[in-house]
């Protein structure tokens, strides 16, 4: 059996104007395809963030705000889905229990998310701990955890390898309103570290996460513990 590995994708992926930019990844992901099975979760992105907004403004509360979200990233993820064809299952799952059916065929799966209360960070980690992922690869917007946000300042540090316990300090006083999760949050960490997850966070680029894939030491390991 290949090993498995889940790629959580940024949002931003699938709002670029360029439709270039979605038959690149999926050409990707049939290449890797050969060497391992990948599970794409992907996320909502800047439209999930315009639909949220507006609704938000109209009074929507929170849960249907996610749900909101949810149904975005489905959408995204139907988008990469024709973009591979029939490489890839014929449809986003909506359930763990389907996303386990659905890699039990061997195909290529791509998901949204899956419930209300979970950012697509932490449904792509009870992905990983539900199908026995070898690898959690979060795709972002950065190319890695950094002590400060390197778009205000140009002196922020990246870290290669960041503890666990660390990134939670750092992640605790995020907010948990829809739309509002990027880097990592604490769901997702809570899952990694009771599961043991290989965990890595890099920049959405295919020859990064080829990279990764690969085990070239890219983007910011978590590690549980110092050793």
């Amino acid at each position: 059996m290949k090993k498995r590995i889940v790629i959580k994708l940024s949002g931003r992926v699938f709002g670029a104007d360029n439709v270039k930019v979605l038959k690149d990844y999926a050409e990707f992901l049939v290449k890797i395809s050969k060497i391992c099975q990948p599970i794409v979760v992907a996320g909502g992105g800047h439209i999930a963030r315009h639909y949220i907004s507006h609704a938000r403004s109209s009074g929507a509360d929170e849960s249907t705000l996610d749900e909101l979200g949810i149904e975005i990233s489905r959408l995204n993820a139907k988008l990469l889905i024709y973009a591979l064809k029939n490489r890839a299952y014929s449809h986003p799952p909506t359930t763990l229990q389907e996303v386990r059916h659905a890699v039990d065929d061997g195909l290529i799966v791509v998901t949204g998310g899956l419930h209300p209360g979970q950012s697509t960070n932490g449904t792509a980690a009870l992905i990983a701990e539900k199908v026995h992922a070898e690898q959690f690869l979060n795709a972002t917007d950065v190319d890695g955890v950094y002590d400060r946000d390197p778009n205000k300042f140009k002196k922020a540090k990246k870290f290669k390898r960041i503890e666990l316990k660390n990134l939670k300090k750092m992640l605790i006083h995020e907010d948990s309103l829809a739309g509002g999760y990027d880097l990592m949050d604490i769901l997702a960490l809570k899952i990694i570290e009771r599961s043991k997850i290989k965990t890595r966070i890099i920049k959405a680029d295919p020859k990064i996460i080829e990279k990764a894939i690969k085990g070239d030491n890219v983007g910011t390991e978590i590690i549980l513990s110092s050793k």
